[in-house]
């Protein structure tokens, strides 16, 4: 998963998707890609694009800025001594600081510190992040989740642009009438694999933006369709793994874009 523009070629497809509502297309949407562009619209719309979002997520603090094409996404780490490290991605790249000063990052780090920092941003916007121009997006149907009904839609991403983790699979699960993501759910592939099957909780508009928090499930068997993961929910075959919560939440948005 990657940048439009990214020199050490290692900021995923996250970073994409962060830019992607500027970048427009003349194809026709796919079914798919109308059931995103309306959740987005129904969880926060433009504000996402010039917003300063600012969270805690297991003590660890979290910023985002945005200005059309110019992002940029930090992580703030305080240890048990003292020492405060500071991860910056933006359209350069990868900078981190110790204490204020800046260090050199071993090429063999490199990759796992973006994800790192990308992936915690990820899932705090979704569903922004998933208008990505190299994600697939795909409206597999329509189904019922604890008497609700929902657009199930799958998203995978090309190798081209899709970056290290263009593997991992993601299904969605968007209320037919609200346009809200509900239950998400993936496949990945690094550190052995897994399957992942999320239920957003206290959901809350904090500037226009809506935010949730989430119940994580797993299951070991790694063969399991991620369309069969709310039935297995239902019917508590899920084993629950996590629970994942964003704290803190502070949102700015520059009214001048």
């Amino acid at each position: 998963m990657k940048t439009l523009c990214h020199k050490n070629k290692v900021i995923t497809a996250i970073l994409v998707s962060v830019l992607s509502l500027s970048c427009g297309t003349s194809e026709e949407k796919s079914e798919g890609e109308k059931v995103i562009e309306k959740s987005i619209e129904a969880s926060g719309g433009r504000n996402y694009e010039s917003a300063e979002i600012d969270f805690t997520f297991r003590n660890r603090r979290y910023k985002s800025k945005r200005n059309g094409d110019i992002f940029r996404l930090e992580r703030i780490v305080k240890d048990s001594t003292g020492n405060t490290t500071h991860d910056v991605l933006d359209n350069e790249g990868l900078k981190r600081f110790v204490n204020s000063k800046a260090v050199t990052v071993p090429d063999s780090m490199v990759t796992r510190i973006s994800d790192g920092v990308n992936s915690v941003h990820y899932f705090v916007q979704v569903p922004f992040v998933l208008n990505s121009p190299a994600a697939n997006k795909e409206l597999l149907g329509e189904d019922e989740v604890e008497g609700d009904t929902y657009y199930e839609v799958k998203v995978t991403f090309r190798k081209e642009g899709g970056g290290t983790d263009f593997e991992d699979e993601f299904l969605y699960w968007i209320h037919k009438e609200n346009f809200t993501v509900d239950y998400l759910a993936y496949r990945f592939f690094t550190n052995d694999g897994g399957i992942r099957f999320r239920k957003a909780v206290n959901p809350r508009l904090v500037e226009g933006i809506r935010f949730v928090d989430y119940q994580n499930y797993k299951t070991d068997d790694l063969s399991t369709p991620l369309r069969d993961l709310d039935s297995l929910y239902e019917a508590g075959k899920l084993e629950f793994f996590s629970d994942i919560q964003t704290e803190n939440v502070s949102v700015s948005i520059n009214k001048n874009n």
